[in-house]
């Protein structure tokens, strides 16, 4: 039987970086099927190091490590050497490499690409916003949010809300519907805050009978019917003009496009 190989994933932070470097290189060697990759997370101190080394010694196995930490990294150094394990630090040569061309010294903080910071939170509670607030679920939304989408079913206003969210911005949308009164509380908001998206009638079309055909309805209902789209339309562009909100047309945009004309018309919302 053809002998195991041992991979020791040891990192001082989550190991992740590690792990995807190994699962790279195994990709490109389908024929080993006896291979094992054993990941040592959060490993910061030396009585928890050696005793990972002396299991990998017992195993012969292959090291692979991302310890910023240079004391930590001597000691895998040397442990390897005298042991005559096979050791590769994903971390340590670019580290060595930044530190040589800038003259920079690294801090040896582990973990520190994984560090919480402001921007984080205010993306996650915009992420978080975007959701509670979509699709009209509870208007009072709309006196929070940084900006409302309004418009017809199928104008791309939940992943617009979203992909705007991952750039901290607080967004709620509406979808208008001629038989929906329209709730108070957007008739609140600033209109320099409500945007509007319409689309041409033939386009909607085509992704309402898409989208119904993925929920396994039936396609001939009203709400892929041309006359019906076309009355939510006009009805649409009438609430706009009433609201006196700048309109994007979505008709062949991808989310991006509608997303930077947006900000564009409206750069504060970066602010």
């Amino acid at each position: 039987m053809e002998q195991k190989v041992f991979f020791y994933v040891i990192s001082d932070a989550l190991g992740e970086t590690n792990q995807v470097v190994v699962n790279a290189a195994m990709a490109q060697f389908p024929q080993i099927k006896n291979a094992e990759i054993k990941r040592y997370p959060l490993v910061r101190d030396f009585k928890t190091l050696d005793e990972i080394l002396q299991k990998a010694q017992a195993d012969a196995a292959v090291l692979i490590t991302t310890l910023v930490k240079k004391d930590l990294l001597t000691h895998v150094q040397t442990f390897a050497k005298a042991h005559q394990l096979q050791h590769l630090d994903v971390l340590a040569d670019l580290l060595t490499l930044i530190a040589t061309k800038t003259g920079a010294t690294p801090i040896e903080e582990p973990g520190s690409q994984h560090k919480l910071n402001d921007s984080y939170y205010i993306r996650m509670n915009a992420i978080n916003f975007a959701s509670k607030y979509d699709d009209g679920k509870d208007p009072r939304g709309f006196l929070k949010a940084d900006l409302v989408i309004i418009g017809p079913s199928r104008t791309s206003k939940t992943p617009l809300s979203m992909y705007l969210a991952n750039q901290s911005i607080r967004v709620a949308n509406l979808p208008l519907i001629p038989e929906v009164a329209l709730p108070e509380e957007l008739k609140q908001v600033d209109h320099h805050k409500i945007v509007g998206l319409l689309g041409d009638p033939n386009y909607l079309q085509k992704i309402r009978t898409t989208r119904l055909h993925f929920l396994g309805l039936n396609a001939g209902s009203s709400y892929s019917d041309i006359e019906r789209i076309k009355a939510e339309i006009d009805y649409a562009r009438q609430i706009m003009t009433e609201l006196d909100v700048p309109t994007f047309d979505v008709t062949n945009q991808s989310i991006e496009e509608t997303a930077n004309k947006i900000l564009e018309e409206l750069p504060d919302l970066k602010d």
